[in-house]
């Protein structure tokens, strides 16, 4: 798979974002500054007025961060991309640059268990209300949830933490069906195993704190743009989009950056007035990270292959989810989608209760129970105890995260390893 210059996906983990020029190093640098000097008042003006593209403040834009964002961005196959602090923040502003006070969102309930929260208690006390959907609803269903006043649907390549496999096609459909664009947070299956624009979604977001930093240094998230909705044509439903800001010189963003208006908007209105920026530092470990993706998430999928195959055959364990296993209910989605592997996560189920699935992974010895997923490391986590402990059991159930949940994300280590430290938790 290659982007529309030609490069394929490891050429482009390597050599995107960064192109020195003579003299300049051949490695990424760190630019921690906060501020760029200017010469005369006319030169900073036309910046502010978003005339002239450069730097002047590091919350706005900064060389190392926005290398790193197109980085990304090519890998996507997007036309427009930024960074943010962390995966919620990429959330956030991909969903608050297109929604105020009074409008309506769809989400599937299948998601990250802080998106959850984002969107069911945090957003709503914004005035922004959120309808979830079951991810397998039929076209029908889904339709059904439109109102007048929606202005997103969003979803989960993979869901976390219970890998399931969205069917990003059908969500598109019927989203451009109602004249909305699909945002997919494409976290697990990172642009190695799928590209969410090839299949009709419009924008994607990531926590680049998983898999494209890969080590666990660095919390961070990125946002990318298509460039394929066209705001114009929907000109009344996203006037942020389209109508003059008065906030910013009386610009409308779709008319004076085309292609570019959703992510200048982001930057020029979100990040100016809430600042989730990441530090240069922060970006220049994620770009080293990034620089690896295509040689780790393939091992991750392996390893993850083979642990999976041998949890379904343990007499302790009720149930595994993993789409790449045969019987799995989105092994079919997963081939369509995920061709070449999904992800290093997998969900499984120990026979008994609550407790006796926490006693289990508290026996583990070098799968570390950390709140984090996609490290090199191997690590696990009981959700319904940790990450999702704020949803109620029936909350729990909608999000598809039964209590003898465990969400094991395989490392990069030997697989042999792996087994072993399972087996004798298990014992």
């Amino acid at each position: 798979m290659s982007d529309k210059k030609g490069y394929g996906l490891a050429t482009l983990c390597v050599q995107a974002g960064w192109n020195p020029k003579k003299g300049e190093p051949r490695v990424l640098p760190i630019v921690q500054s906060t501020t760029f000097r200017y010469e005369t008042s006319e030169q900073m003006a036309r910046l502010f007025d978003l005339a002239d593209s450069g730097y002047f403040y590091t919350r706005l834009q900064n060389p190392t961060n926005d290398a790193v964002a197109a980085k990304i961005t090519a890998l996507e196959g997007g036309v427009a991309g930024m960074l943010t602090s962390s995966g919620q923040a990429a959330n956030f502003y991909a969903v608050l640059n297109l929604c105020e006070a009074g409008d309506h969102i769809i989400s599937s309930s299948a998601i990250y268990g802080g998106t959850y929260n984002l969107f069911s208690v945090t957003m709503k006390k914004m005035g922004i209300e959120c309808t979830f959907v079951d991810p397998d609803a039929s076209e029908e269903e889904l339709a059904a949830a439109f109102r007048p006043n929606t202005k997103v649907l969003f979803g989960e390549t993979i869901s976390n933490p219970g890998v399931q496999v969205l069917d990003i096609e059908k969500f598109a459909k019927v989203a451009h069906e109602h004249g909305v664009p699909l945002i997919v947070d494409n976290t697990f299956a990172t642009p190695v195993n799928c590209r969410p624009f090839e299949w009709g979604a419009d924008i994607v977001t990531h926590s680049t704190t998983k898999y494209m930093d890969g080590h666990a240094t660095s919390v961070g998230g990125a946002i990318i743009d298509s460039g394929n909705f066209d705001w114009e044509k929907h000109a009344e439903r996203y006037p942020g989009l389209t109508q003059p800001d008065e906030s910013y010189h009386g610009l409308a963003y779709s008319k004076a950056f085309g292609k570019g208006a959703f992510i200048t908007k982001a930057t020029a209105q979100l990040m100016r007035d809430l600042g989730s920026i990441p530090s240069p530092h922060n970006a220049f470990l994620l770009n080293l990270g990034v620089e690896t993706l295509h040689l780790r998430v393939p091992r991750h999928c392996e390893n993850a292959q083979k642990v999976a195959e041998w949890l379904e055959l343990h007499p302790k364990v009720s149930w595994v989810h993993y789409p790449g296993l045969k019987n799995d209910k989105y092994h079919a989605l997963a081939e369509k989608y995920l061709p070449n592997g999904s992800c290093g996560v997998i969900a499984f189920g120990l026979k008994g209760t609550r407790e006796d699935a926490i006693e289990a992974i508290d026996k583990l010895k070098f799968i570390a129970i950390v709140t984090h997923v996609a490290d090199a490391r191997s690590c696990v986590l009981h959700p319904a105890s940790h990450t999702h402990r704020q949803l109620t059991d029936e909350q729990l159930r909608e999000a598809g995260i039964p209590v003898e949940l465990v969400r094991l994300s395989v490392g990069i280590e030997d697989a042999s390893d792996i087994i072993a430290d399972l087996e004798q938790a298990l014992a």
